[in-house]
């Protein structure tokens, strides 16, 4: 089949208790043209340095990221070689992908909360690191770090992706990432802000805007899918979300604050014991569908094959280089890639591997 570089999925989208399935996903993604594999983390049983290297394993030519881990679950040498090691592994096509995750769960899990500082002071030791440069005597938001070196040959090319919601978080992904990873559920105005955002960000830096490759992640949930899982991947999955930072998706995309209030006094979900996208049954999803609006659910990929892969063209519309197509596995995805290919966009065939490089 063709290749499609320009699109990637999420390996074991949401909650899964079985992370061998990756393997078939990884391979099924493969075979249908798809450019890349972003591989989010839950500490449960999706560890990403274990998923990243059995997704390089089983496959030769598709795109590996973290979208993402976070560098305060690990040291940042652990992080290198982790990174070093996929990258020579995967033959050049991993990209690390780092994220702010949640100020509650590092409360309770007794880790400092990420900041930007953080993140751009990791990111600077990480490439002197792969450079094959000896960090020492380092103190900085990051941490305290009196030695820390990898191998005097390394000169590694290891993009770097960031996850981003915000504002001055786009913008500053701009000024120090390769990539960014957007988040679901932006709608097409948001999109293409988040996008002149991050330009603006790598311009102001003295980068090239270009140089930053911007990935959208469209919720793709296309009527060939049953309806219990449709309503799953949909409303369960905005859900979640709204659960979770519901406050911040609300702000970013410009809905109604007093809607995301009624959703979160509604007396099913305050207090709901769990991720509706995972444990919510048929009879509560339902429910939690008439406390959305068709607005907010309107900012995905549904319908027709060809209806979702119109939205697939949307996104490239608002700038983005490239759709990663949320919530379903590669064999769901197909007829969805059937579709795309009569109407995909030229001069894309050229778009590296590695989702954290650009042209």
């Amino acid at each position: 089949m063709d290749e499609l570089p320009e699109l990637g999925f999420y390996g074991l989208a949401g909650h899964s208790a079985t992370p061998r399935d990756l393997l078939a996903e990884i391979t099924e993604g493969e075979r249908l043209g798809l450019g890349a594999a972003f591989l989010s983390e839950r500490f449960t049983t999706k560890e990403a340095a274990t998923l990243s290297g059995a997704a390089a394993a089983v496959s030769e030519r598709i795109g590996i990221a973290t979208a993402a881990t976070n560098h305060n679950t690990r040291h940042p040498l652990l992080t290198a070689t982790f990174a070093t090691t996929m990258h020579r592994l995967s033959g050049g096509r991993f990209a690390l992908g780092l994220g702010r995750g949640f100020d509650m769960l590092f409360d309770v899990m007794g880790l400092p909360r990420v900041t930007s500082a953080q993140l751009e002071d990791v990111t600077g030791i990480l490439r002197r690191l792969w450079r094959g440069e000896v960090v020492a005597a380092h103190d900085g938001p990051a941490g305290n770090f009196p030695f820390l070196h990898q191998d005097p040959s390394f000169d590694e090319d290891i993009p770097i992706i960031l996850t981003a919601m915000g504002e001055r978080t786009l913008e500053f992904a701009g000024r120090i990432a390769d990539g960014v990873v957007l988040h679901t559920f932006f709608t097409d105005e948001t999109l293409a802000r988040s996008v002149a955002t991050i330009r603006r960000g790598a311009a102001e830096a003295g980068r090239e805007p270009a140089s930053v490759r911007v990935w959208s992640v469209l919720a793709t949930v296309g009527d060939h899918l049953d309806e219990e899982l449709r309503l799953r991947k949909l409303v369960g999955r905005l859900a979640t979300y709204l659960q979770g930072y519901g406050d911040l998706l609300v702000r970013v995309n410009g809905w109604d604050p007093a809607v995301l209030a009624r959703f979160r006094a509604d007396d099913l979900v305050a207090g709901y014991p769990g991720a509706f996208d995972a444990v919510g049954t048929t009879q509560e999803l339902n429910h939690v569908a008439e406390l959305l609006p068709d607005e907010w659910l309107a900012a995905s990929a549904t319908g027709t094959p060809d209806r979702c892969a119109a939205r697939v063209l949307d996104q490239f519309k608002a700038g983005a280089d490239g759709v990663i197509l949320h919530g379903a596995t590669p064999a769901e995805l197909a007829p969805v890639l059937d579709a795309y290919r009569l109407v995909r966009p030229p001069g894309l065939d050229d778009l590296p591997r590695n989702p954290g490089r650009s042209r």
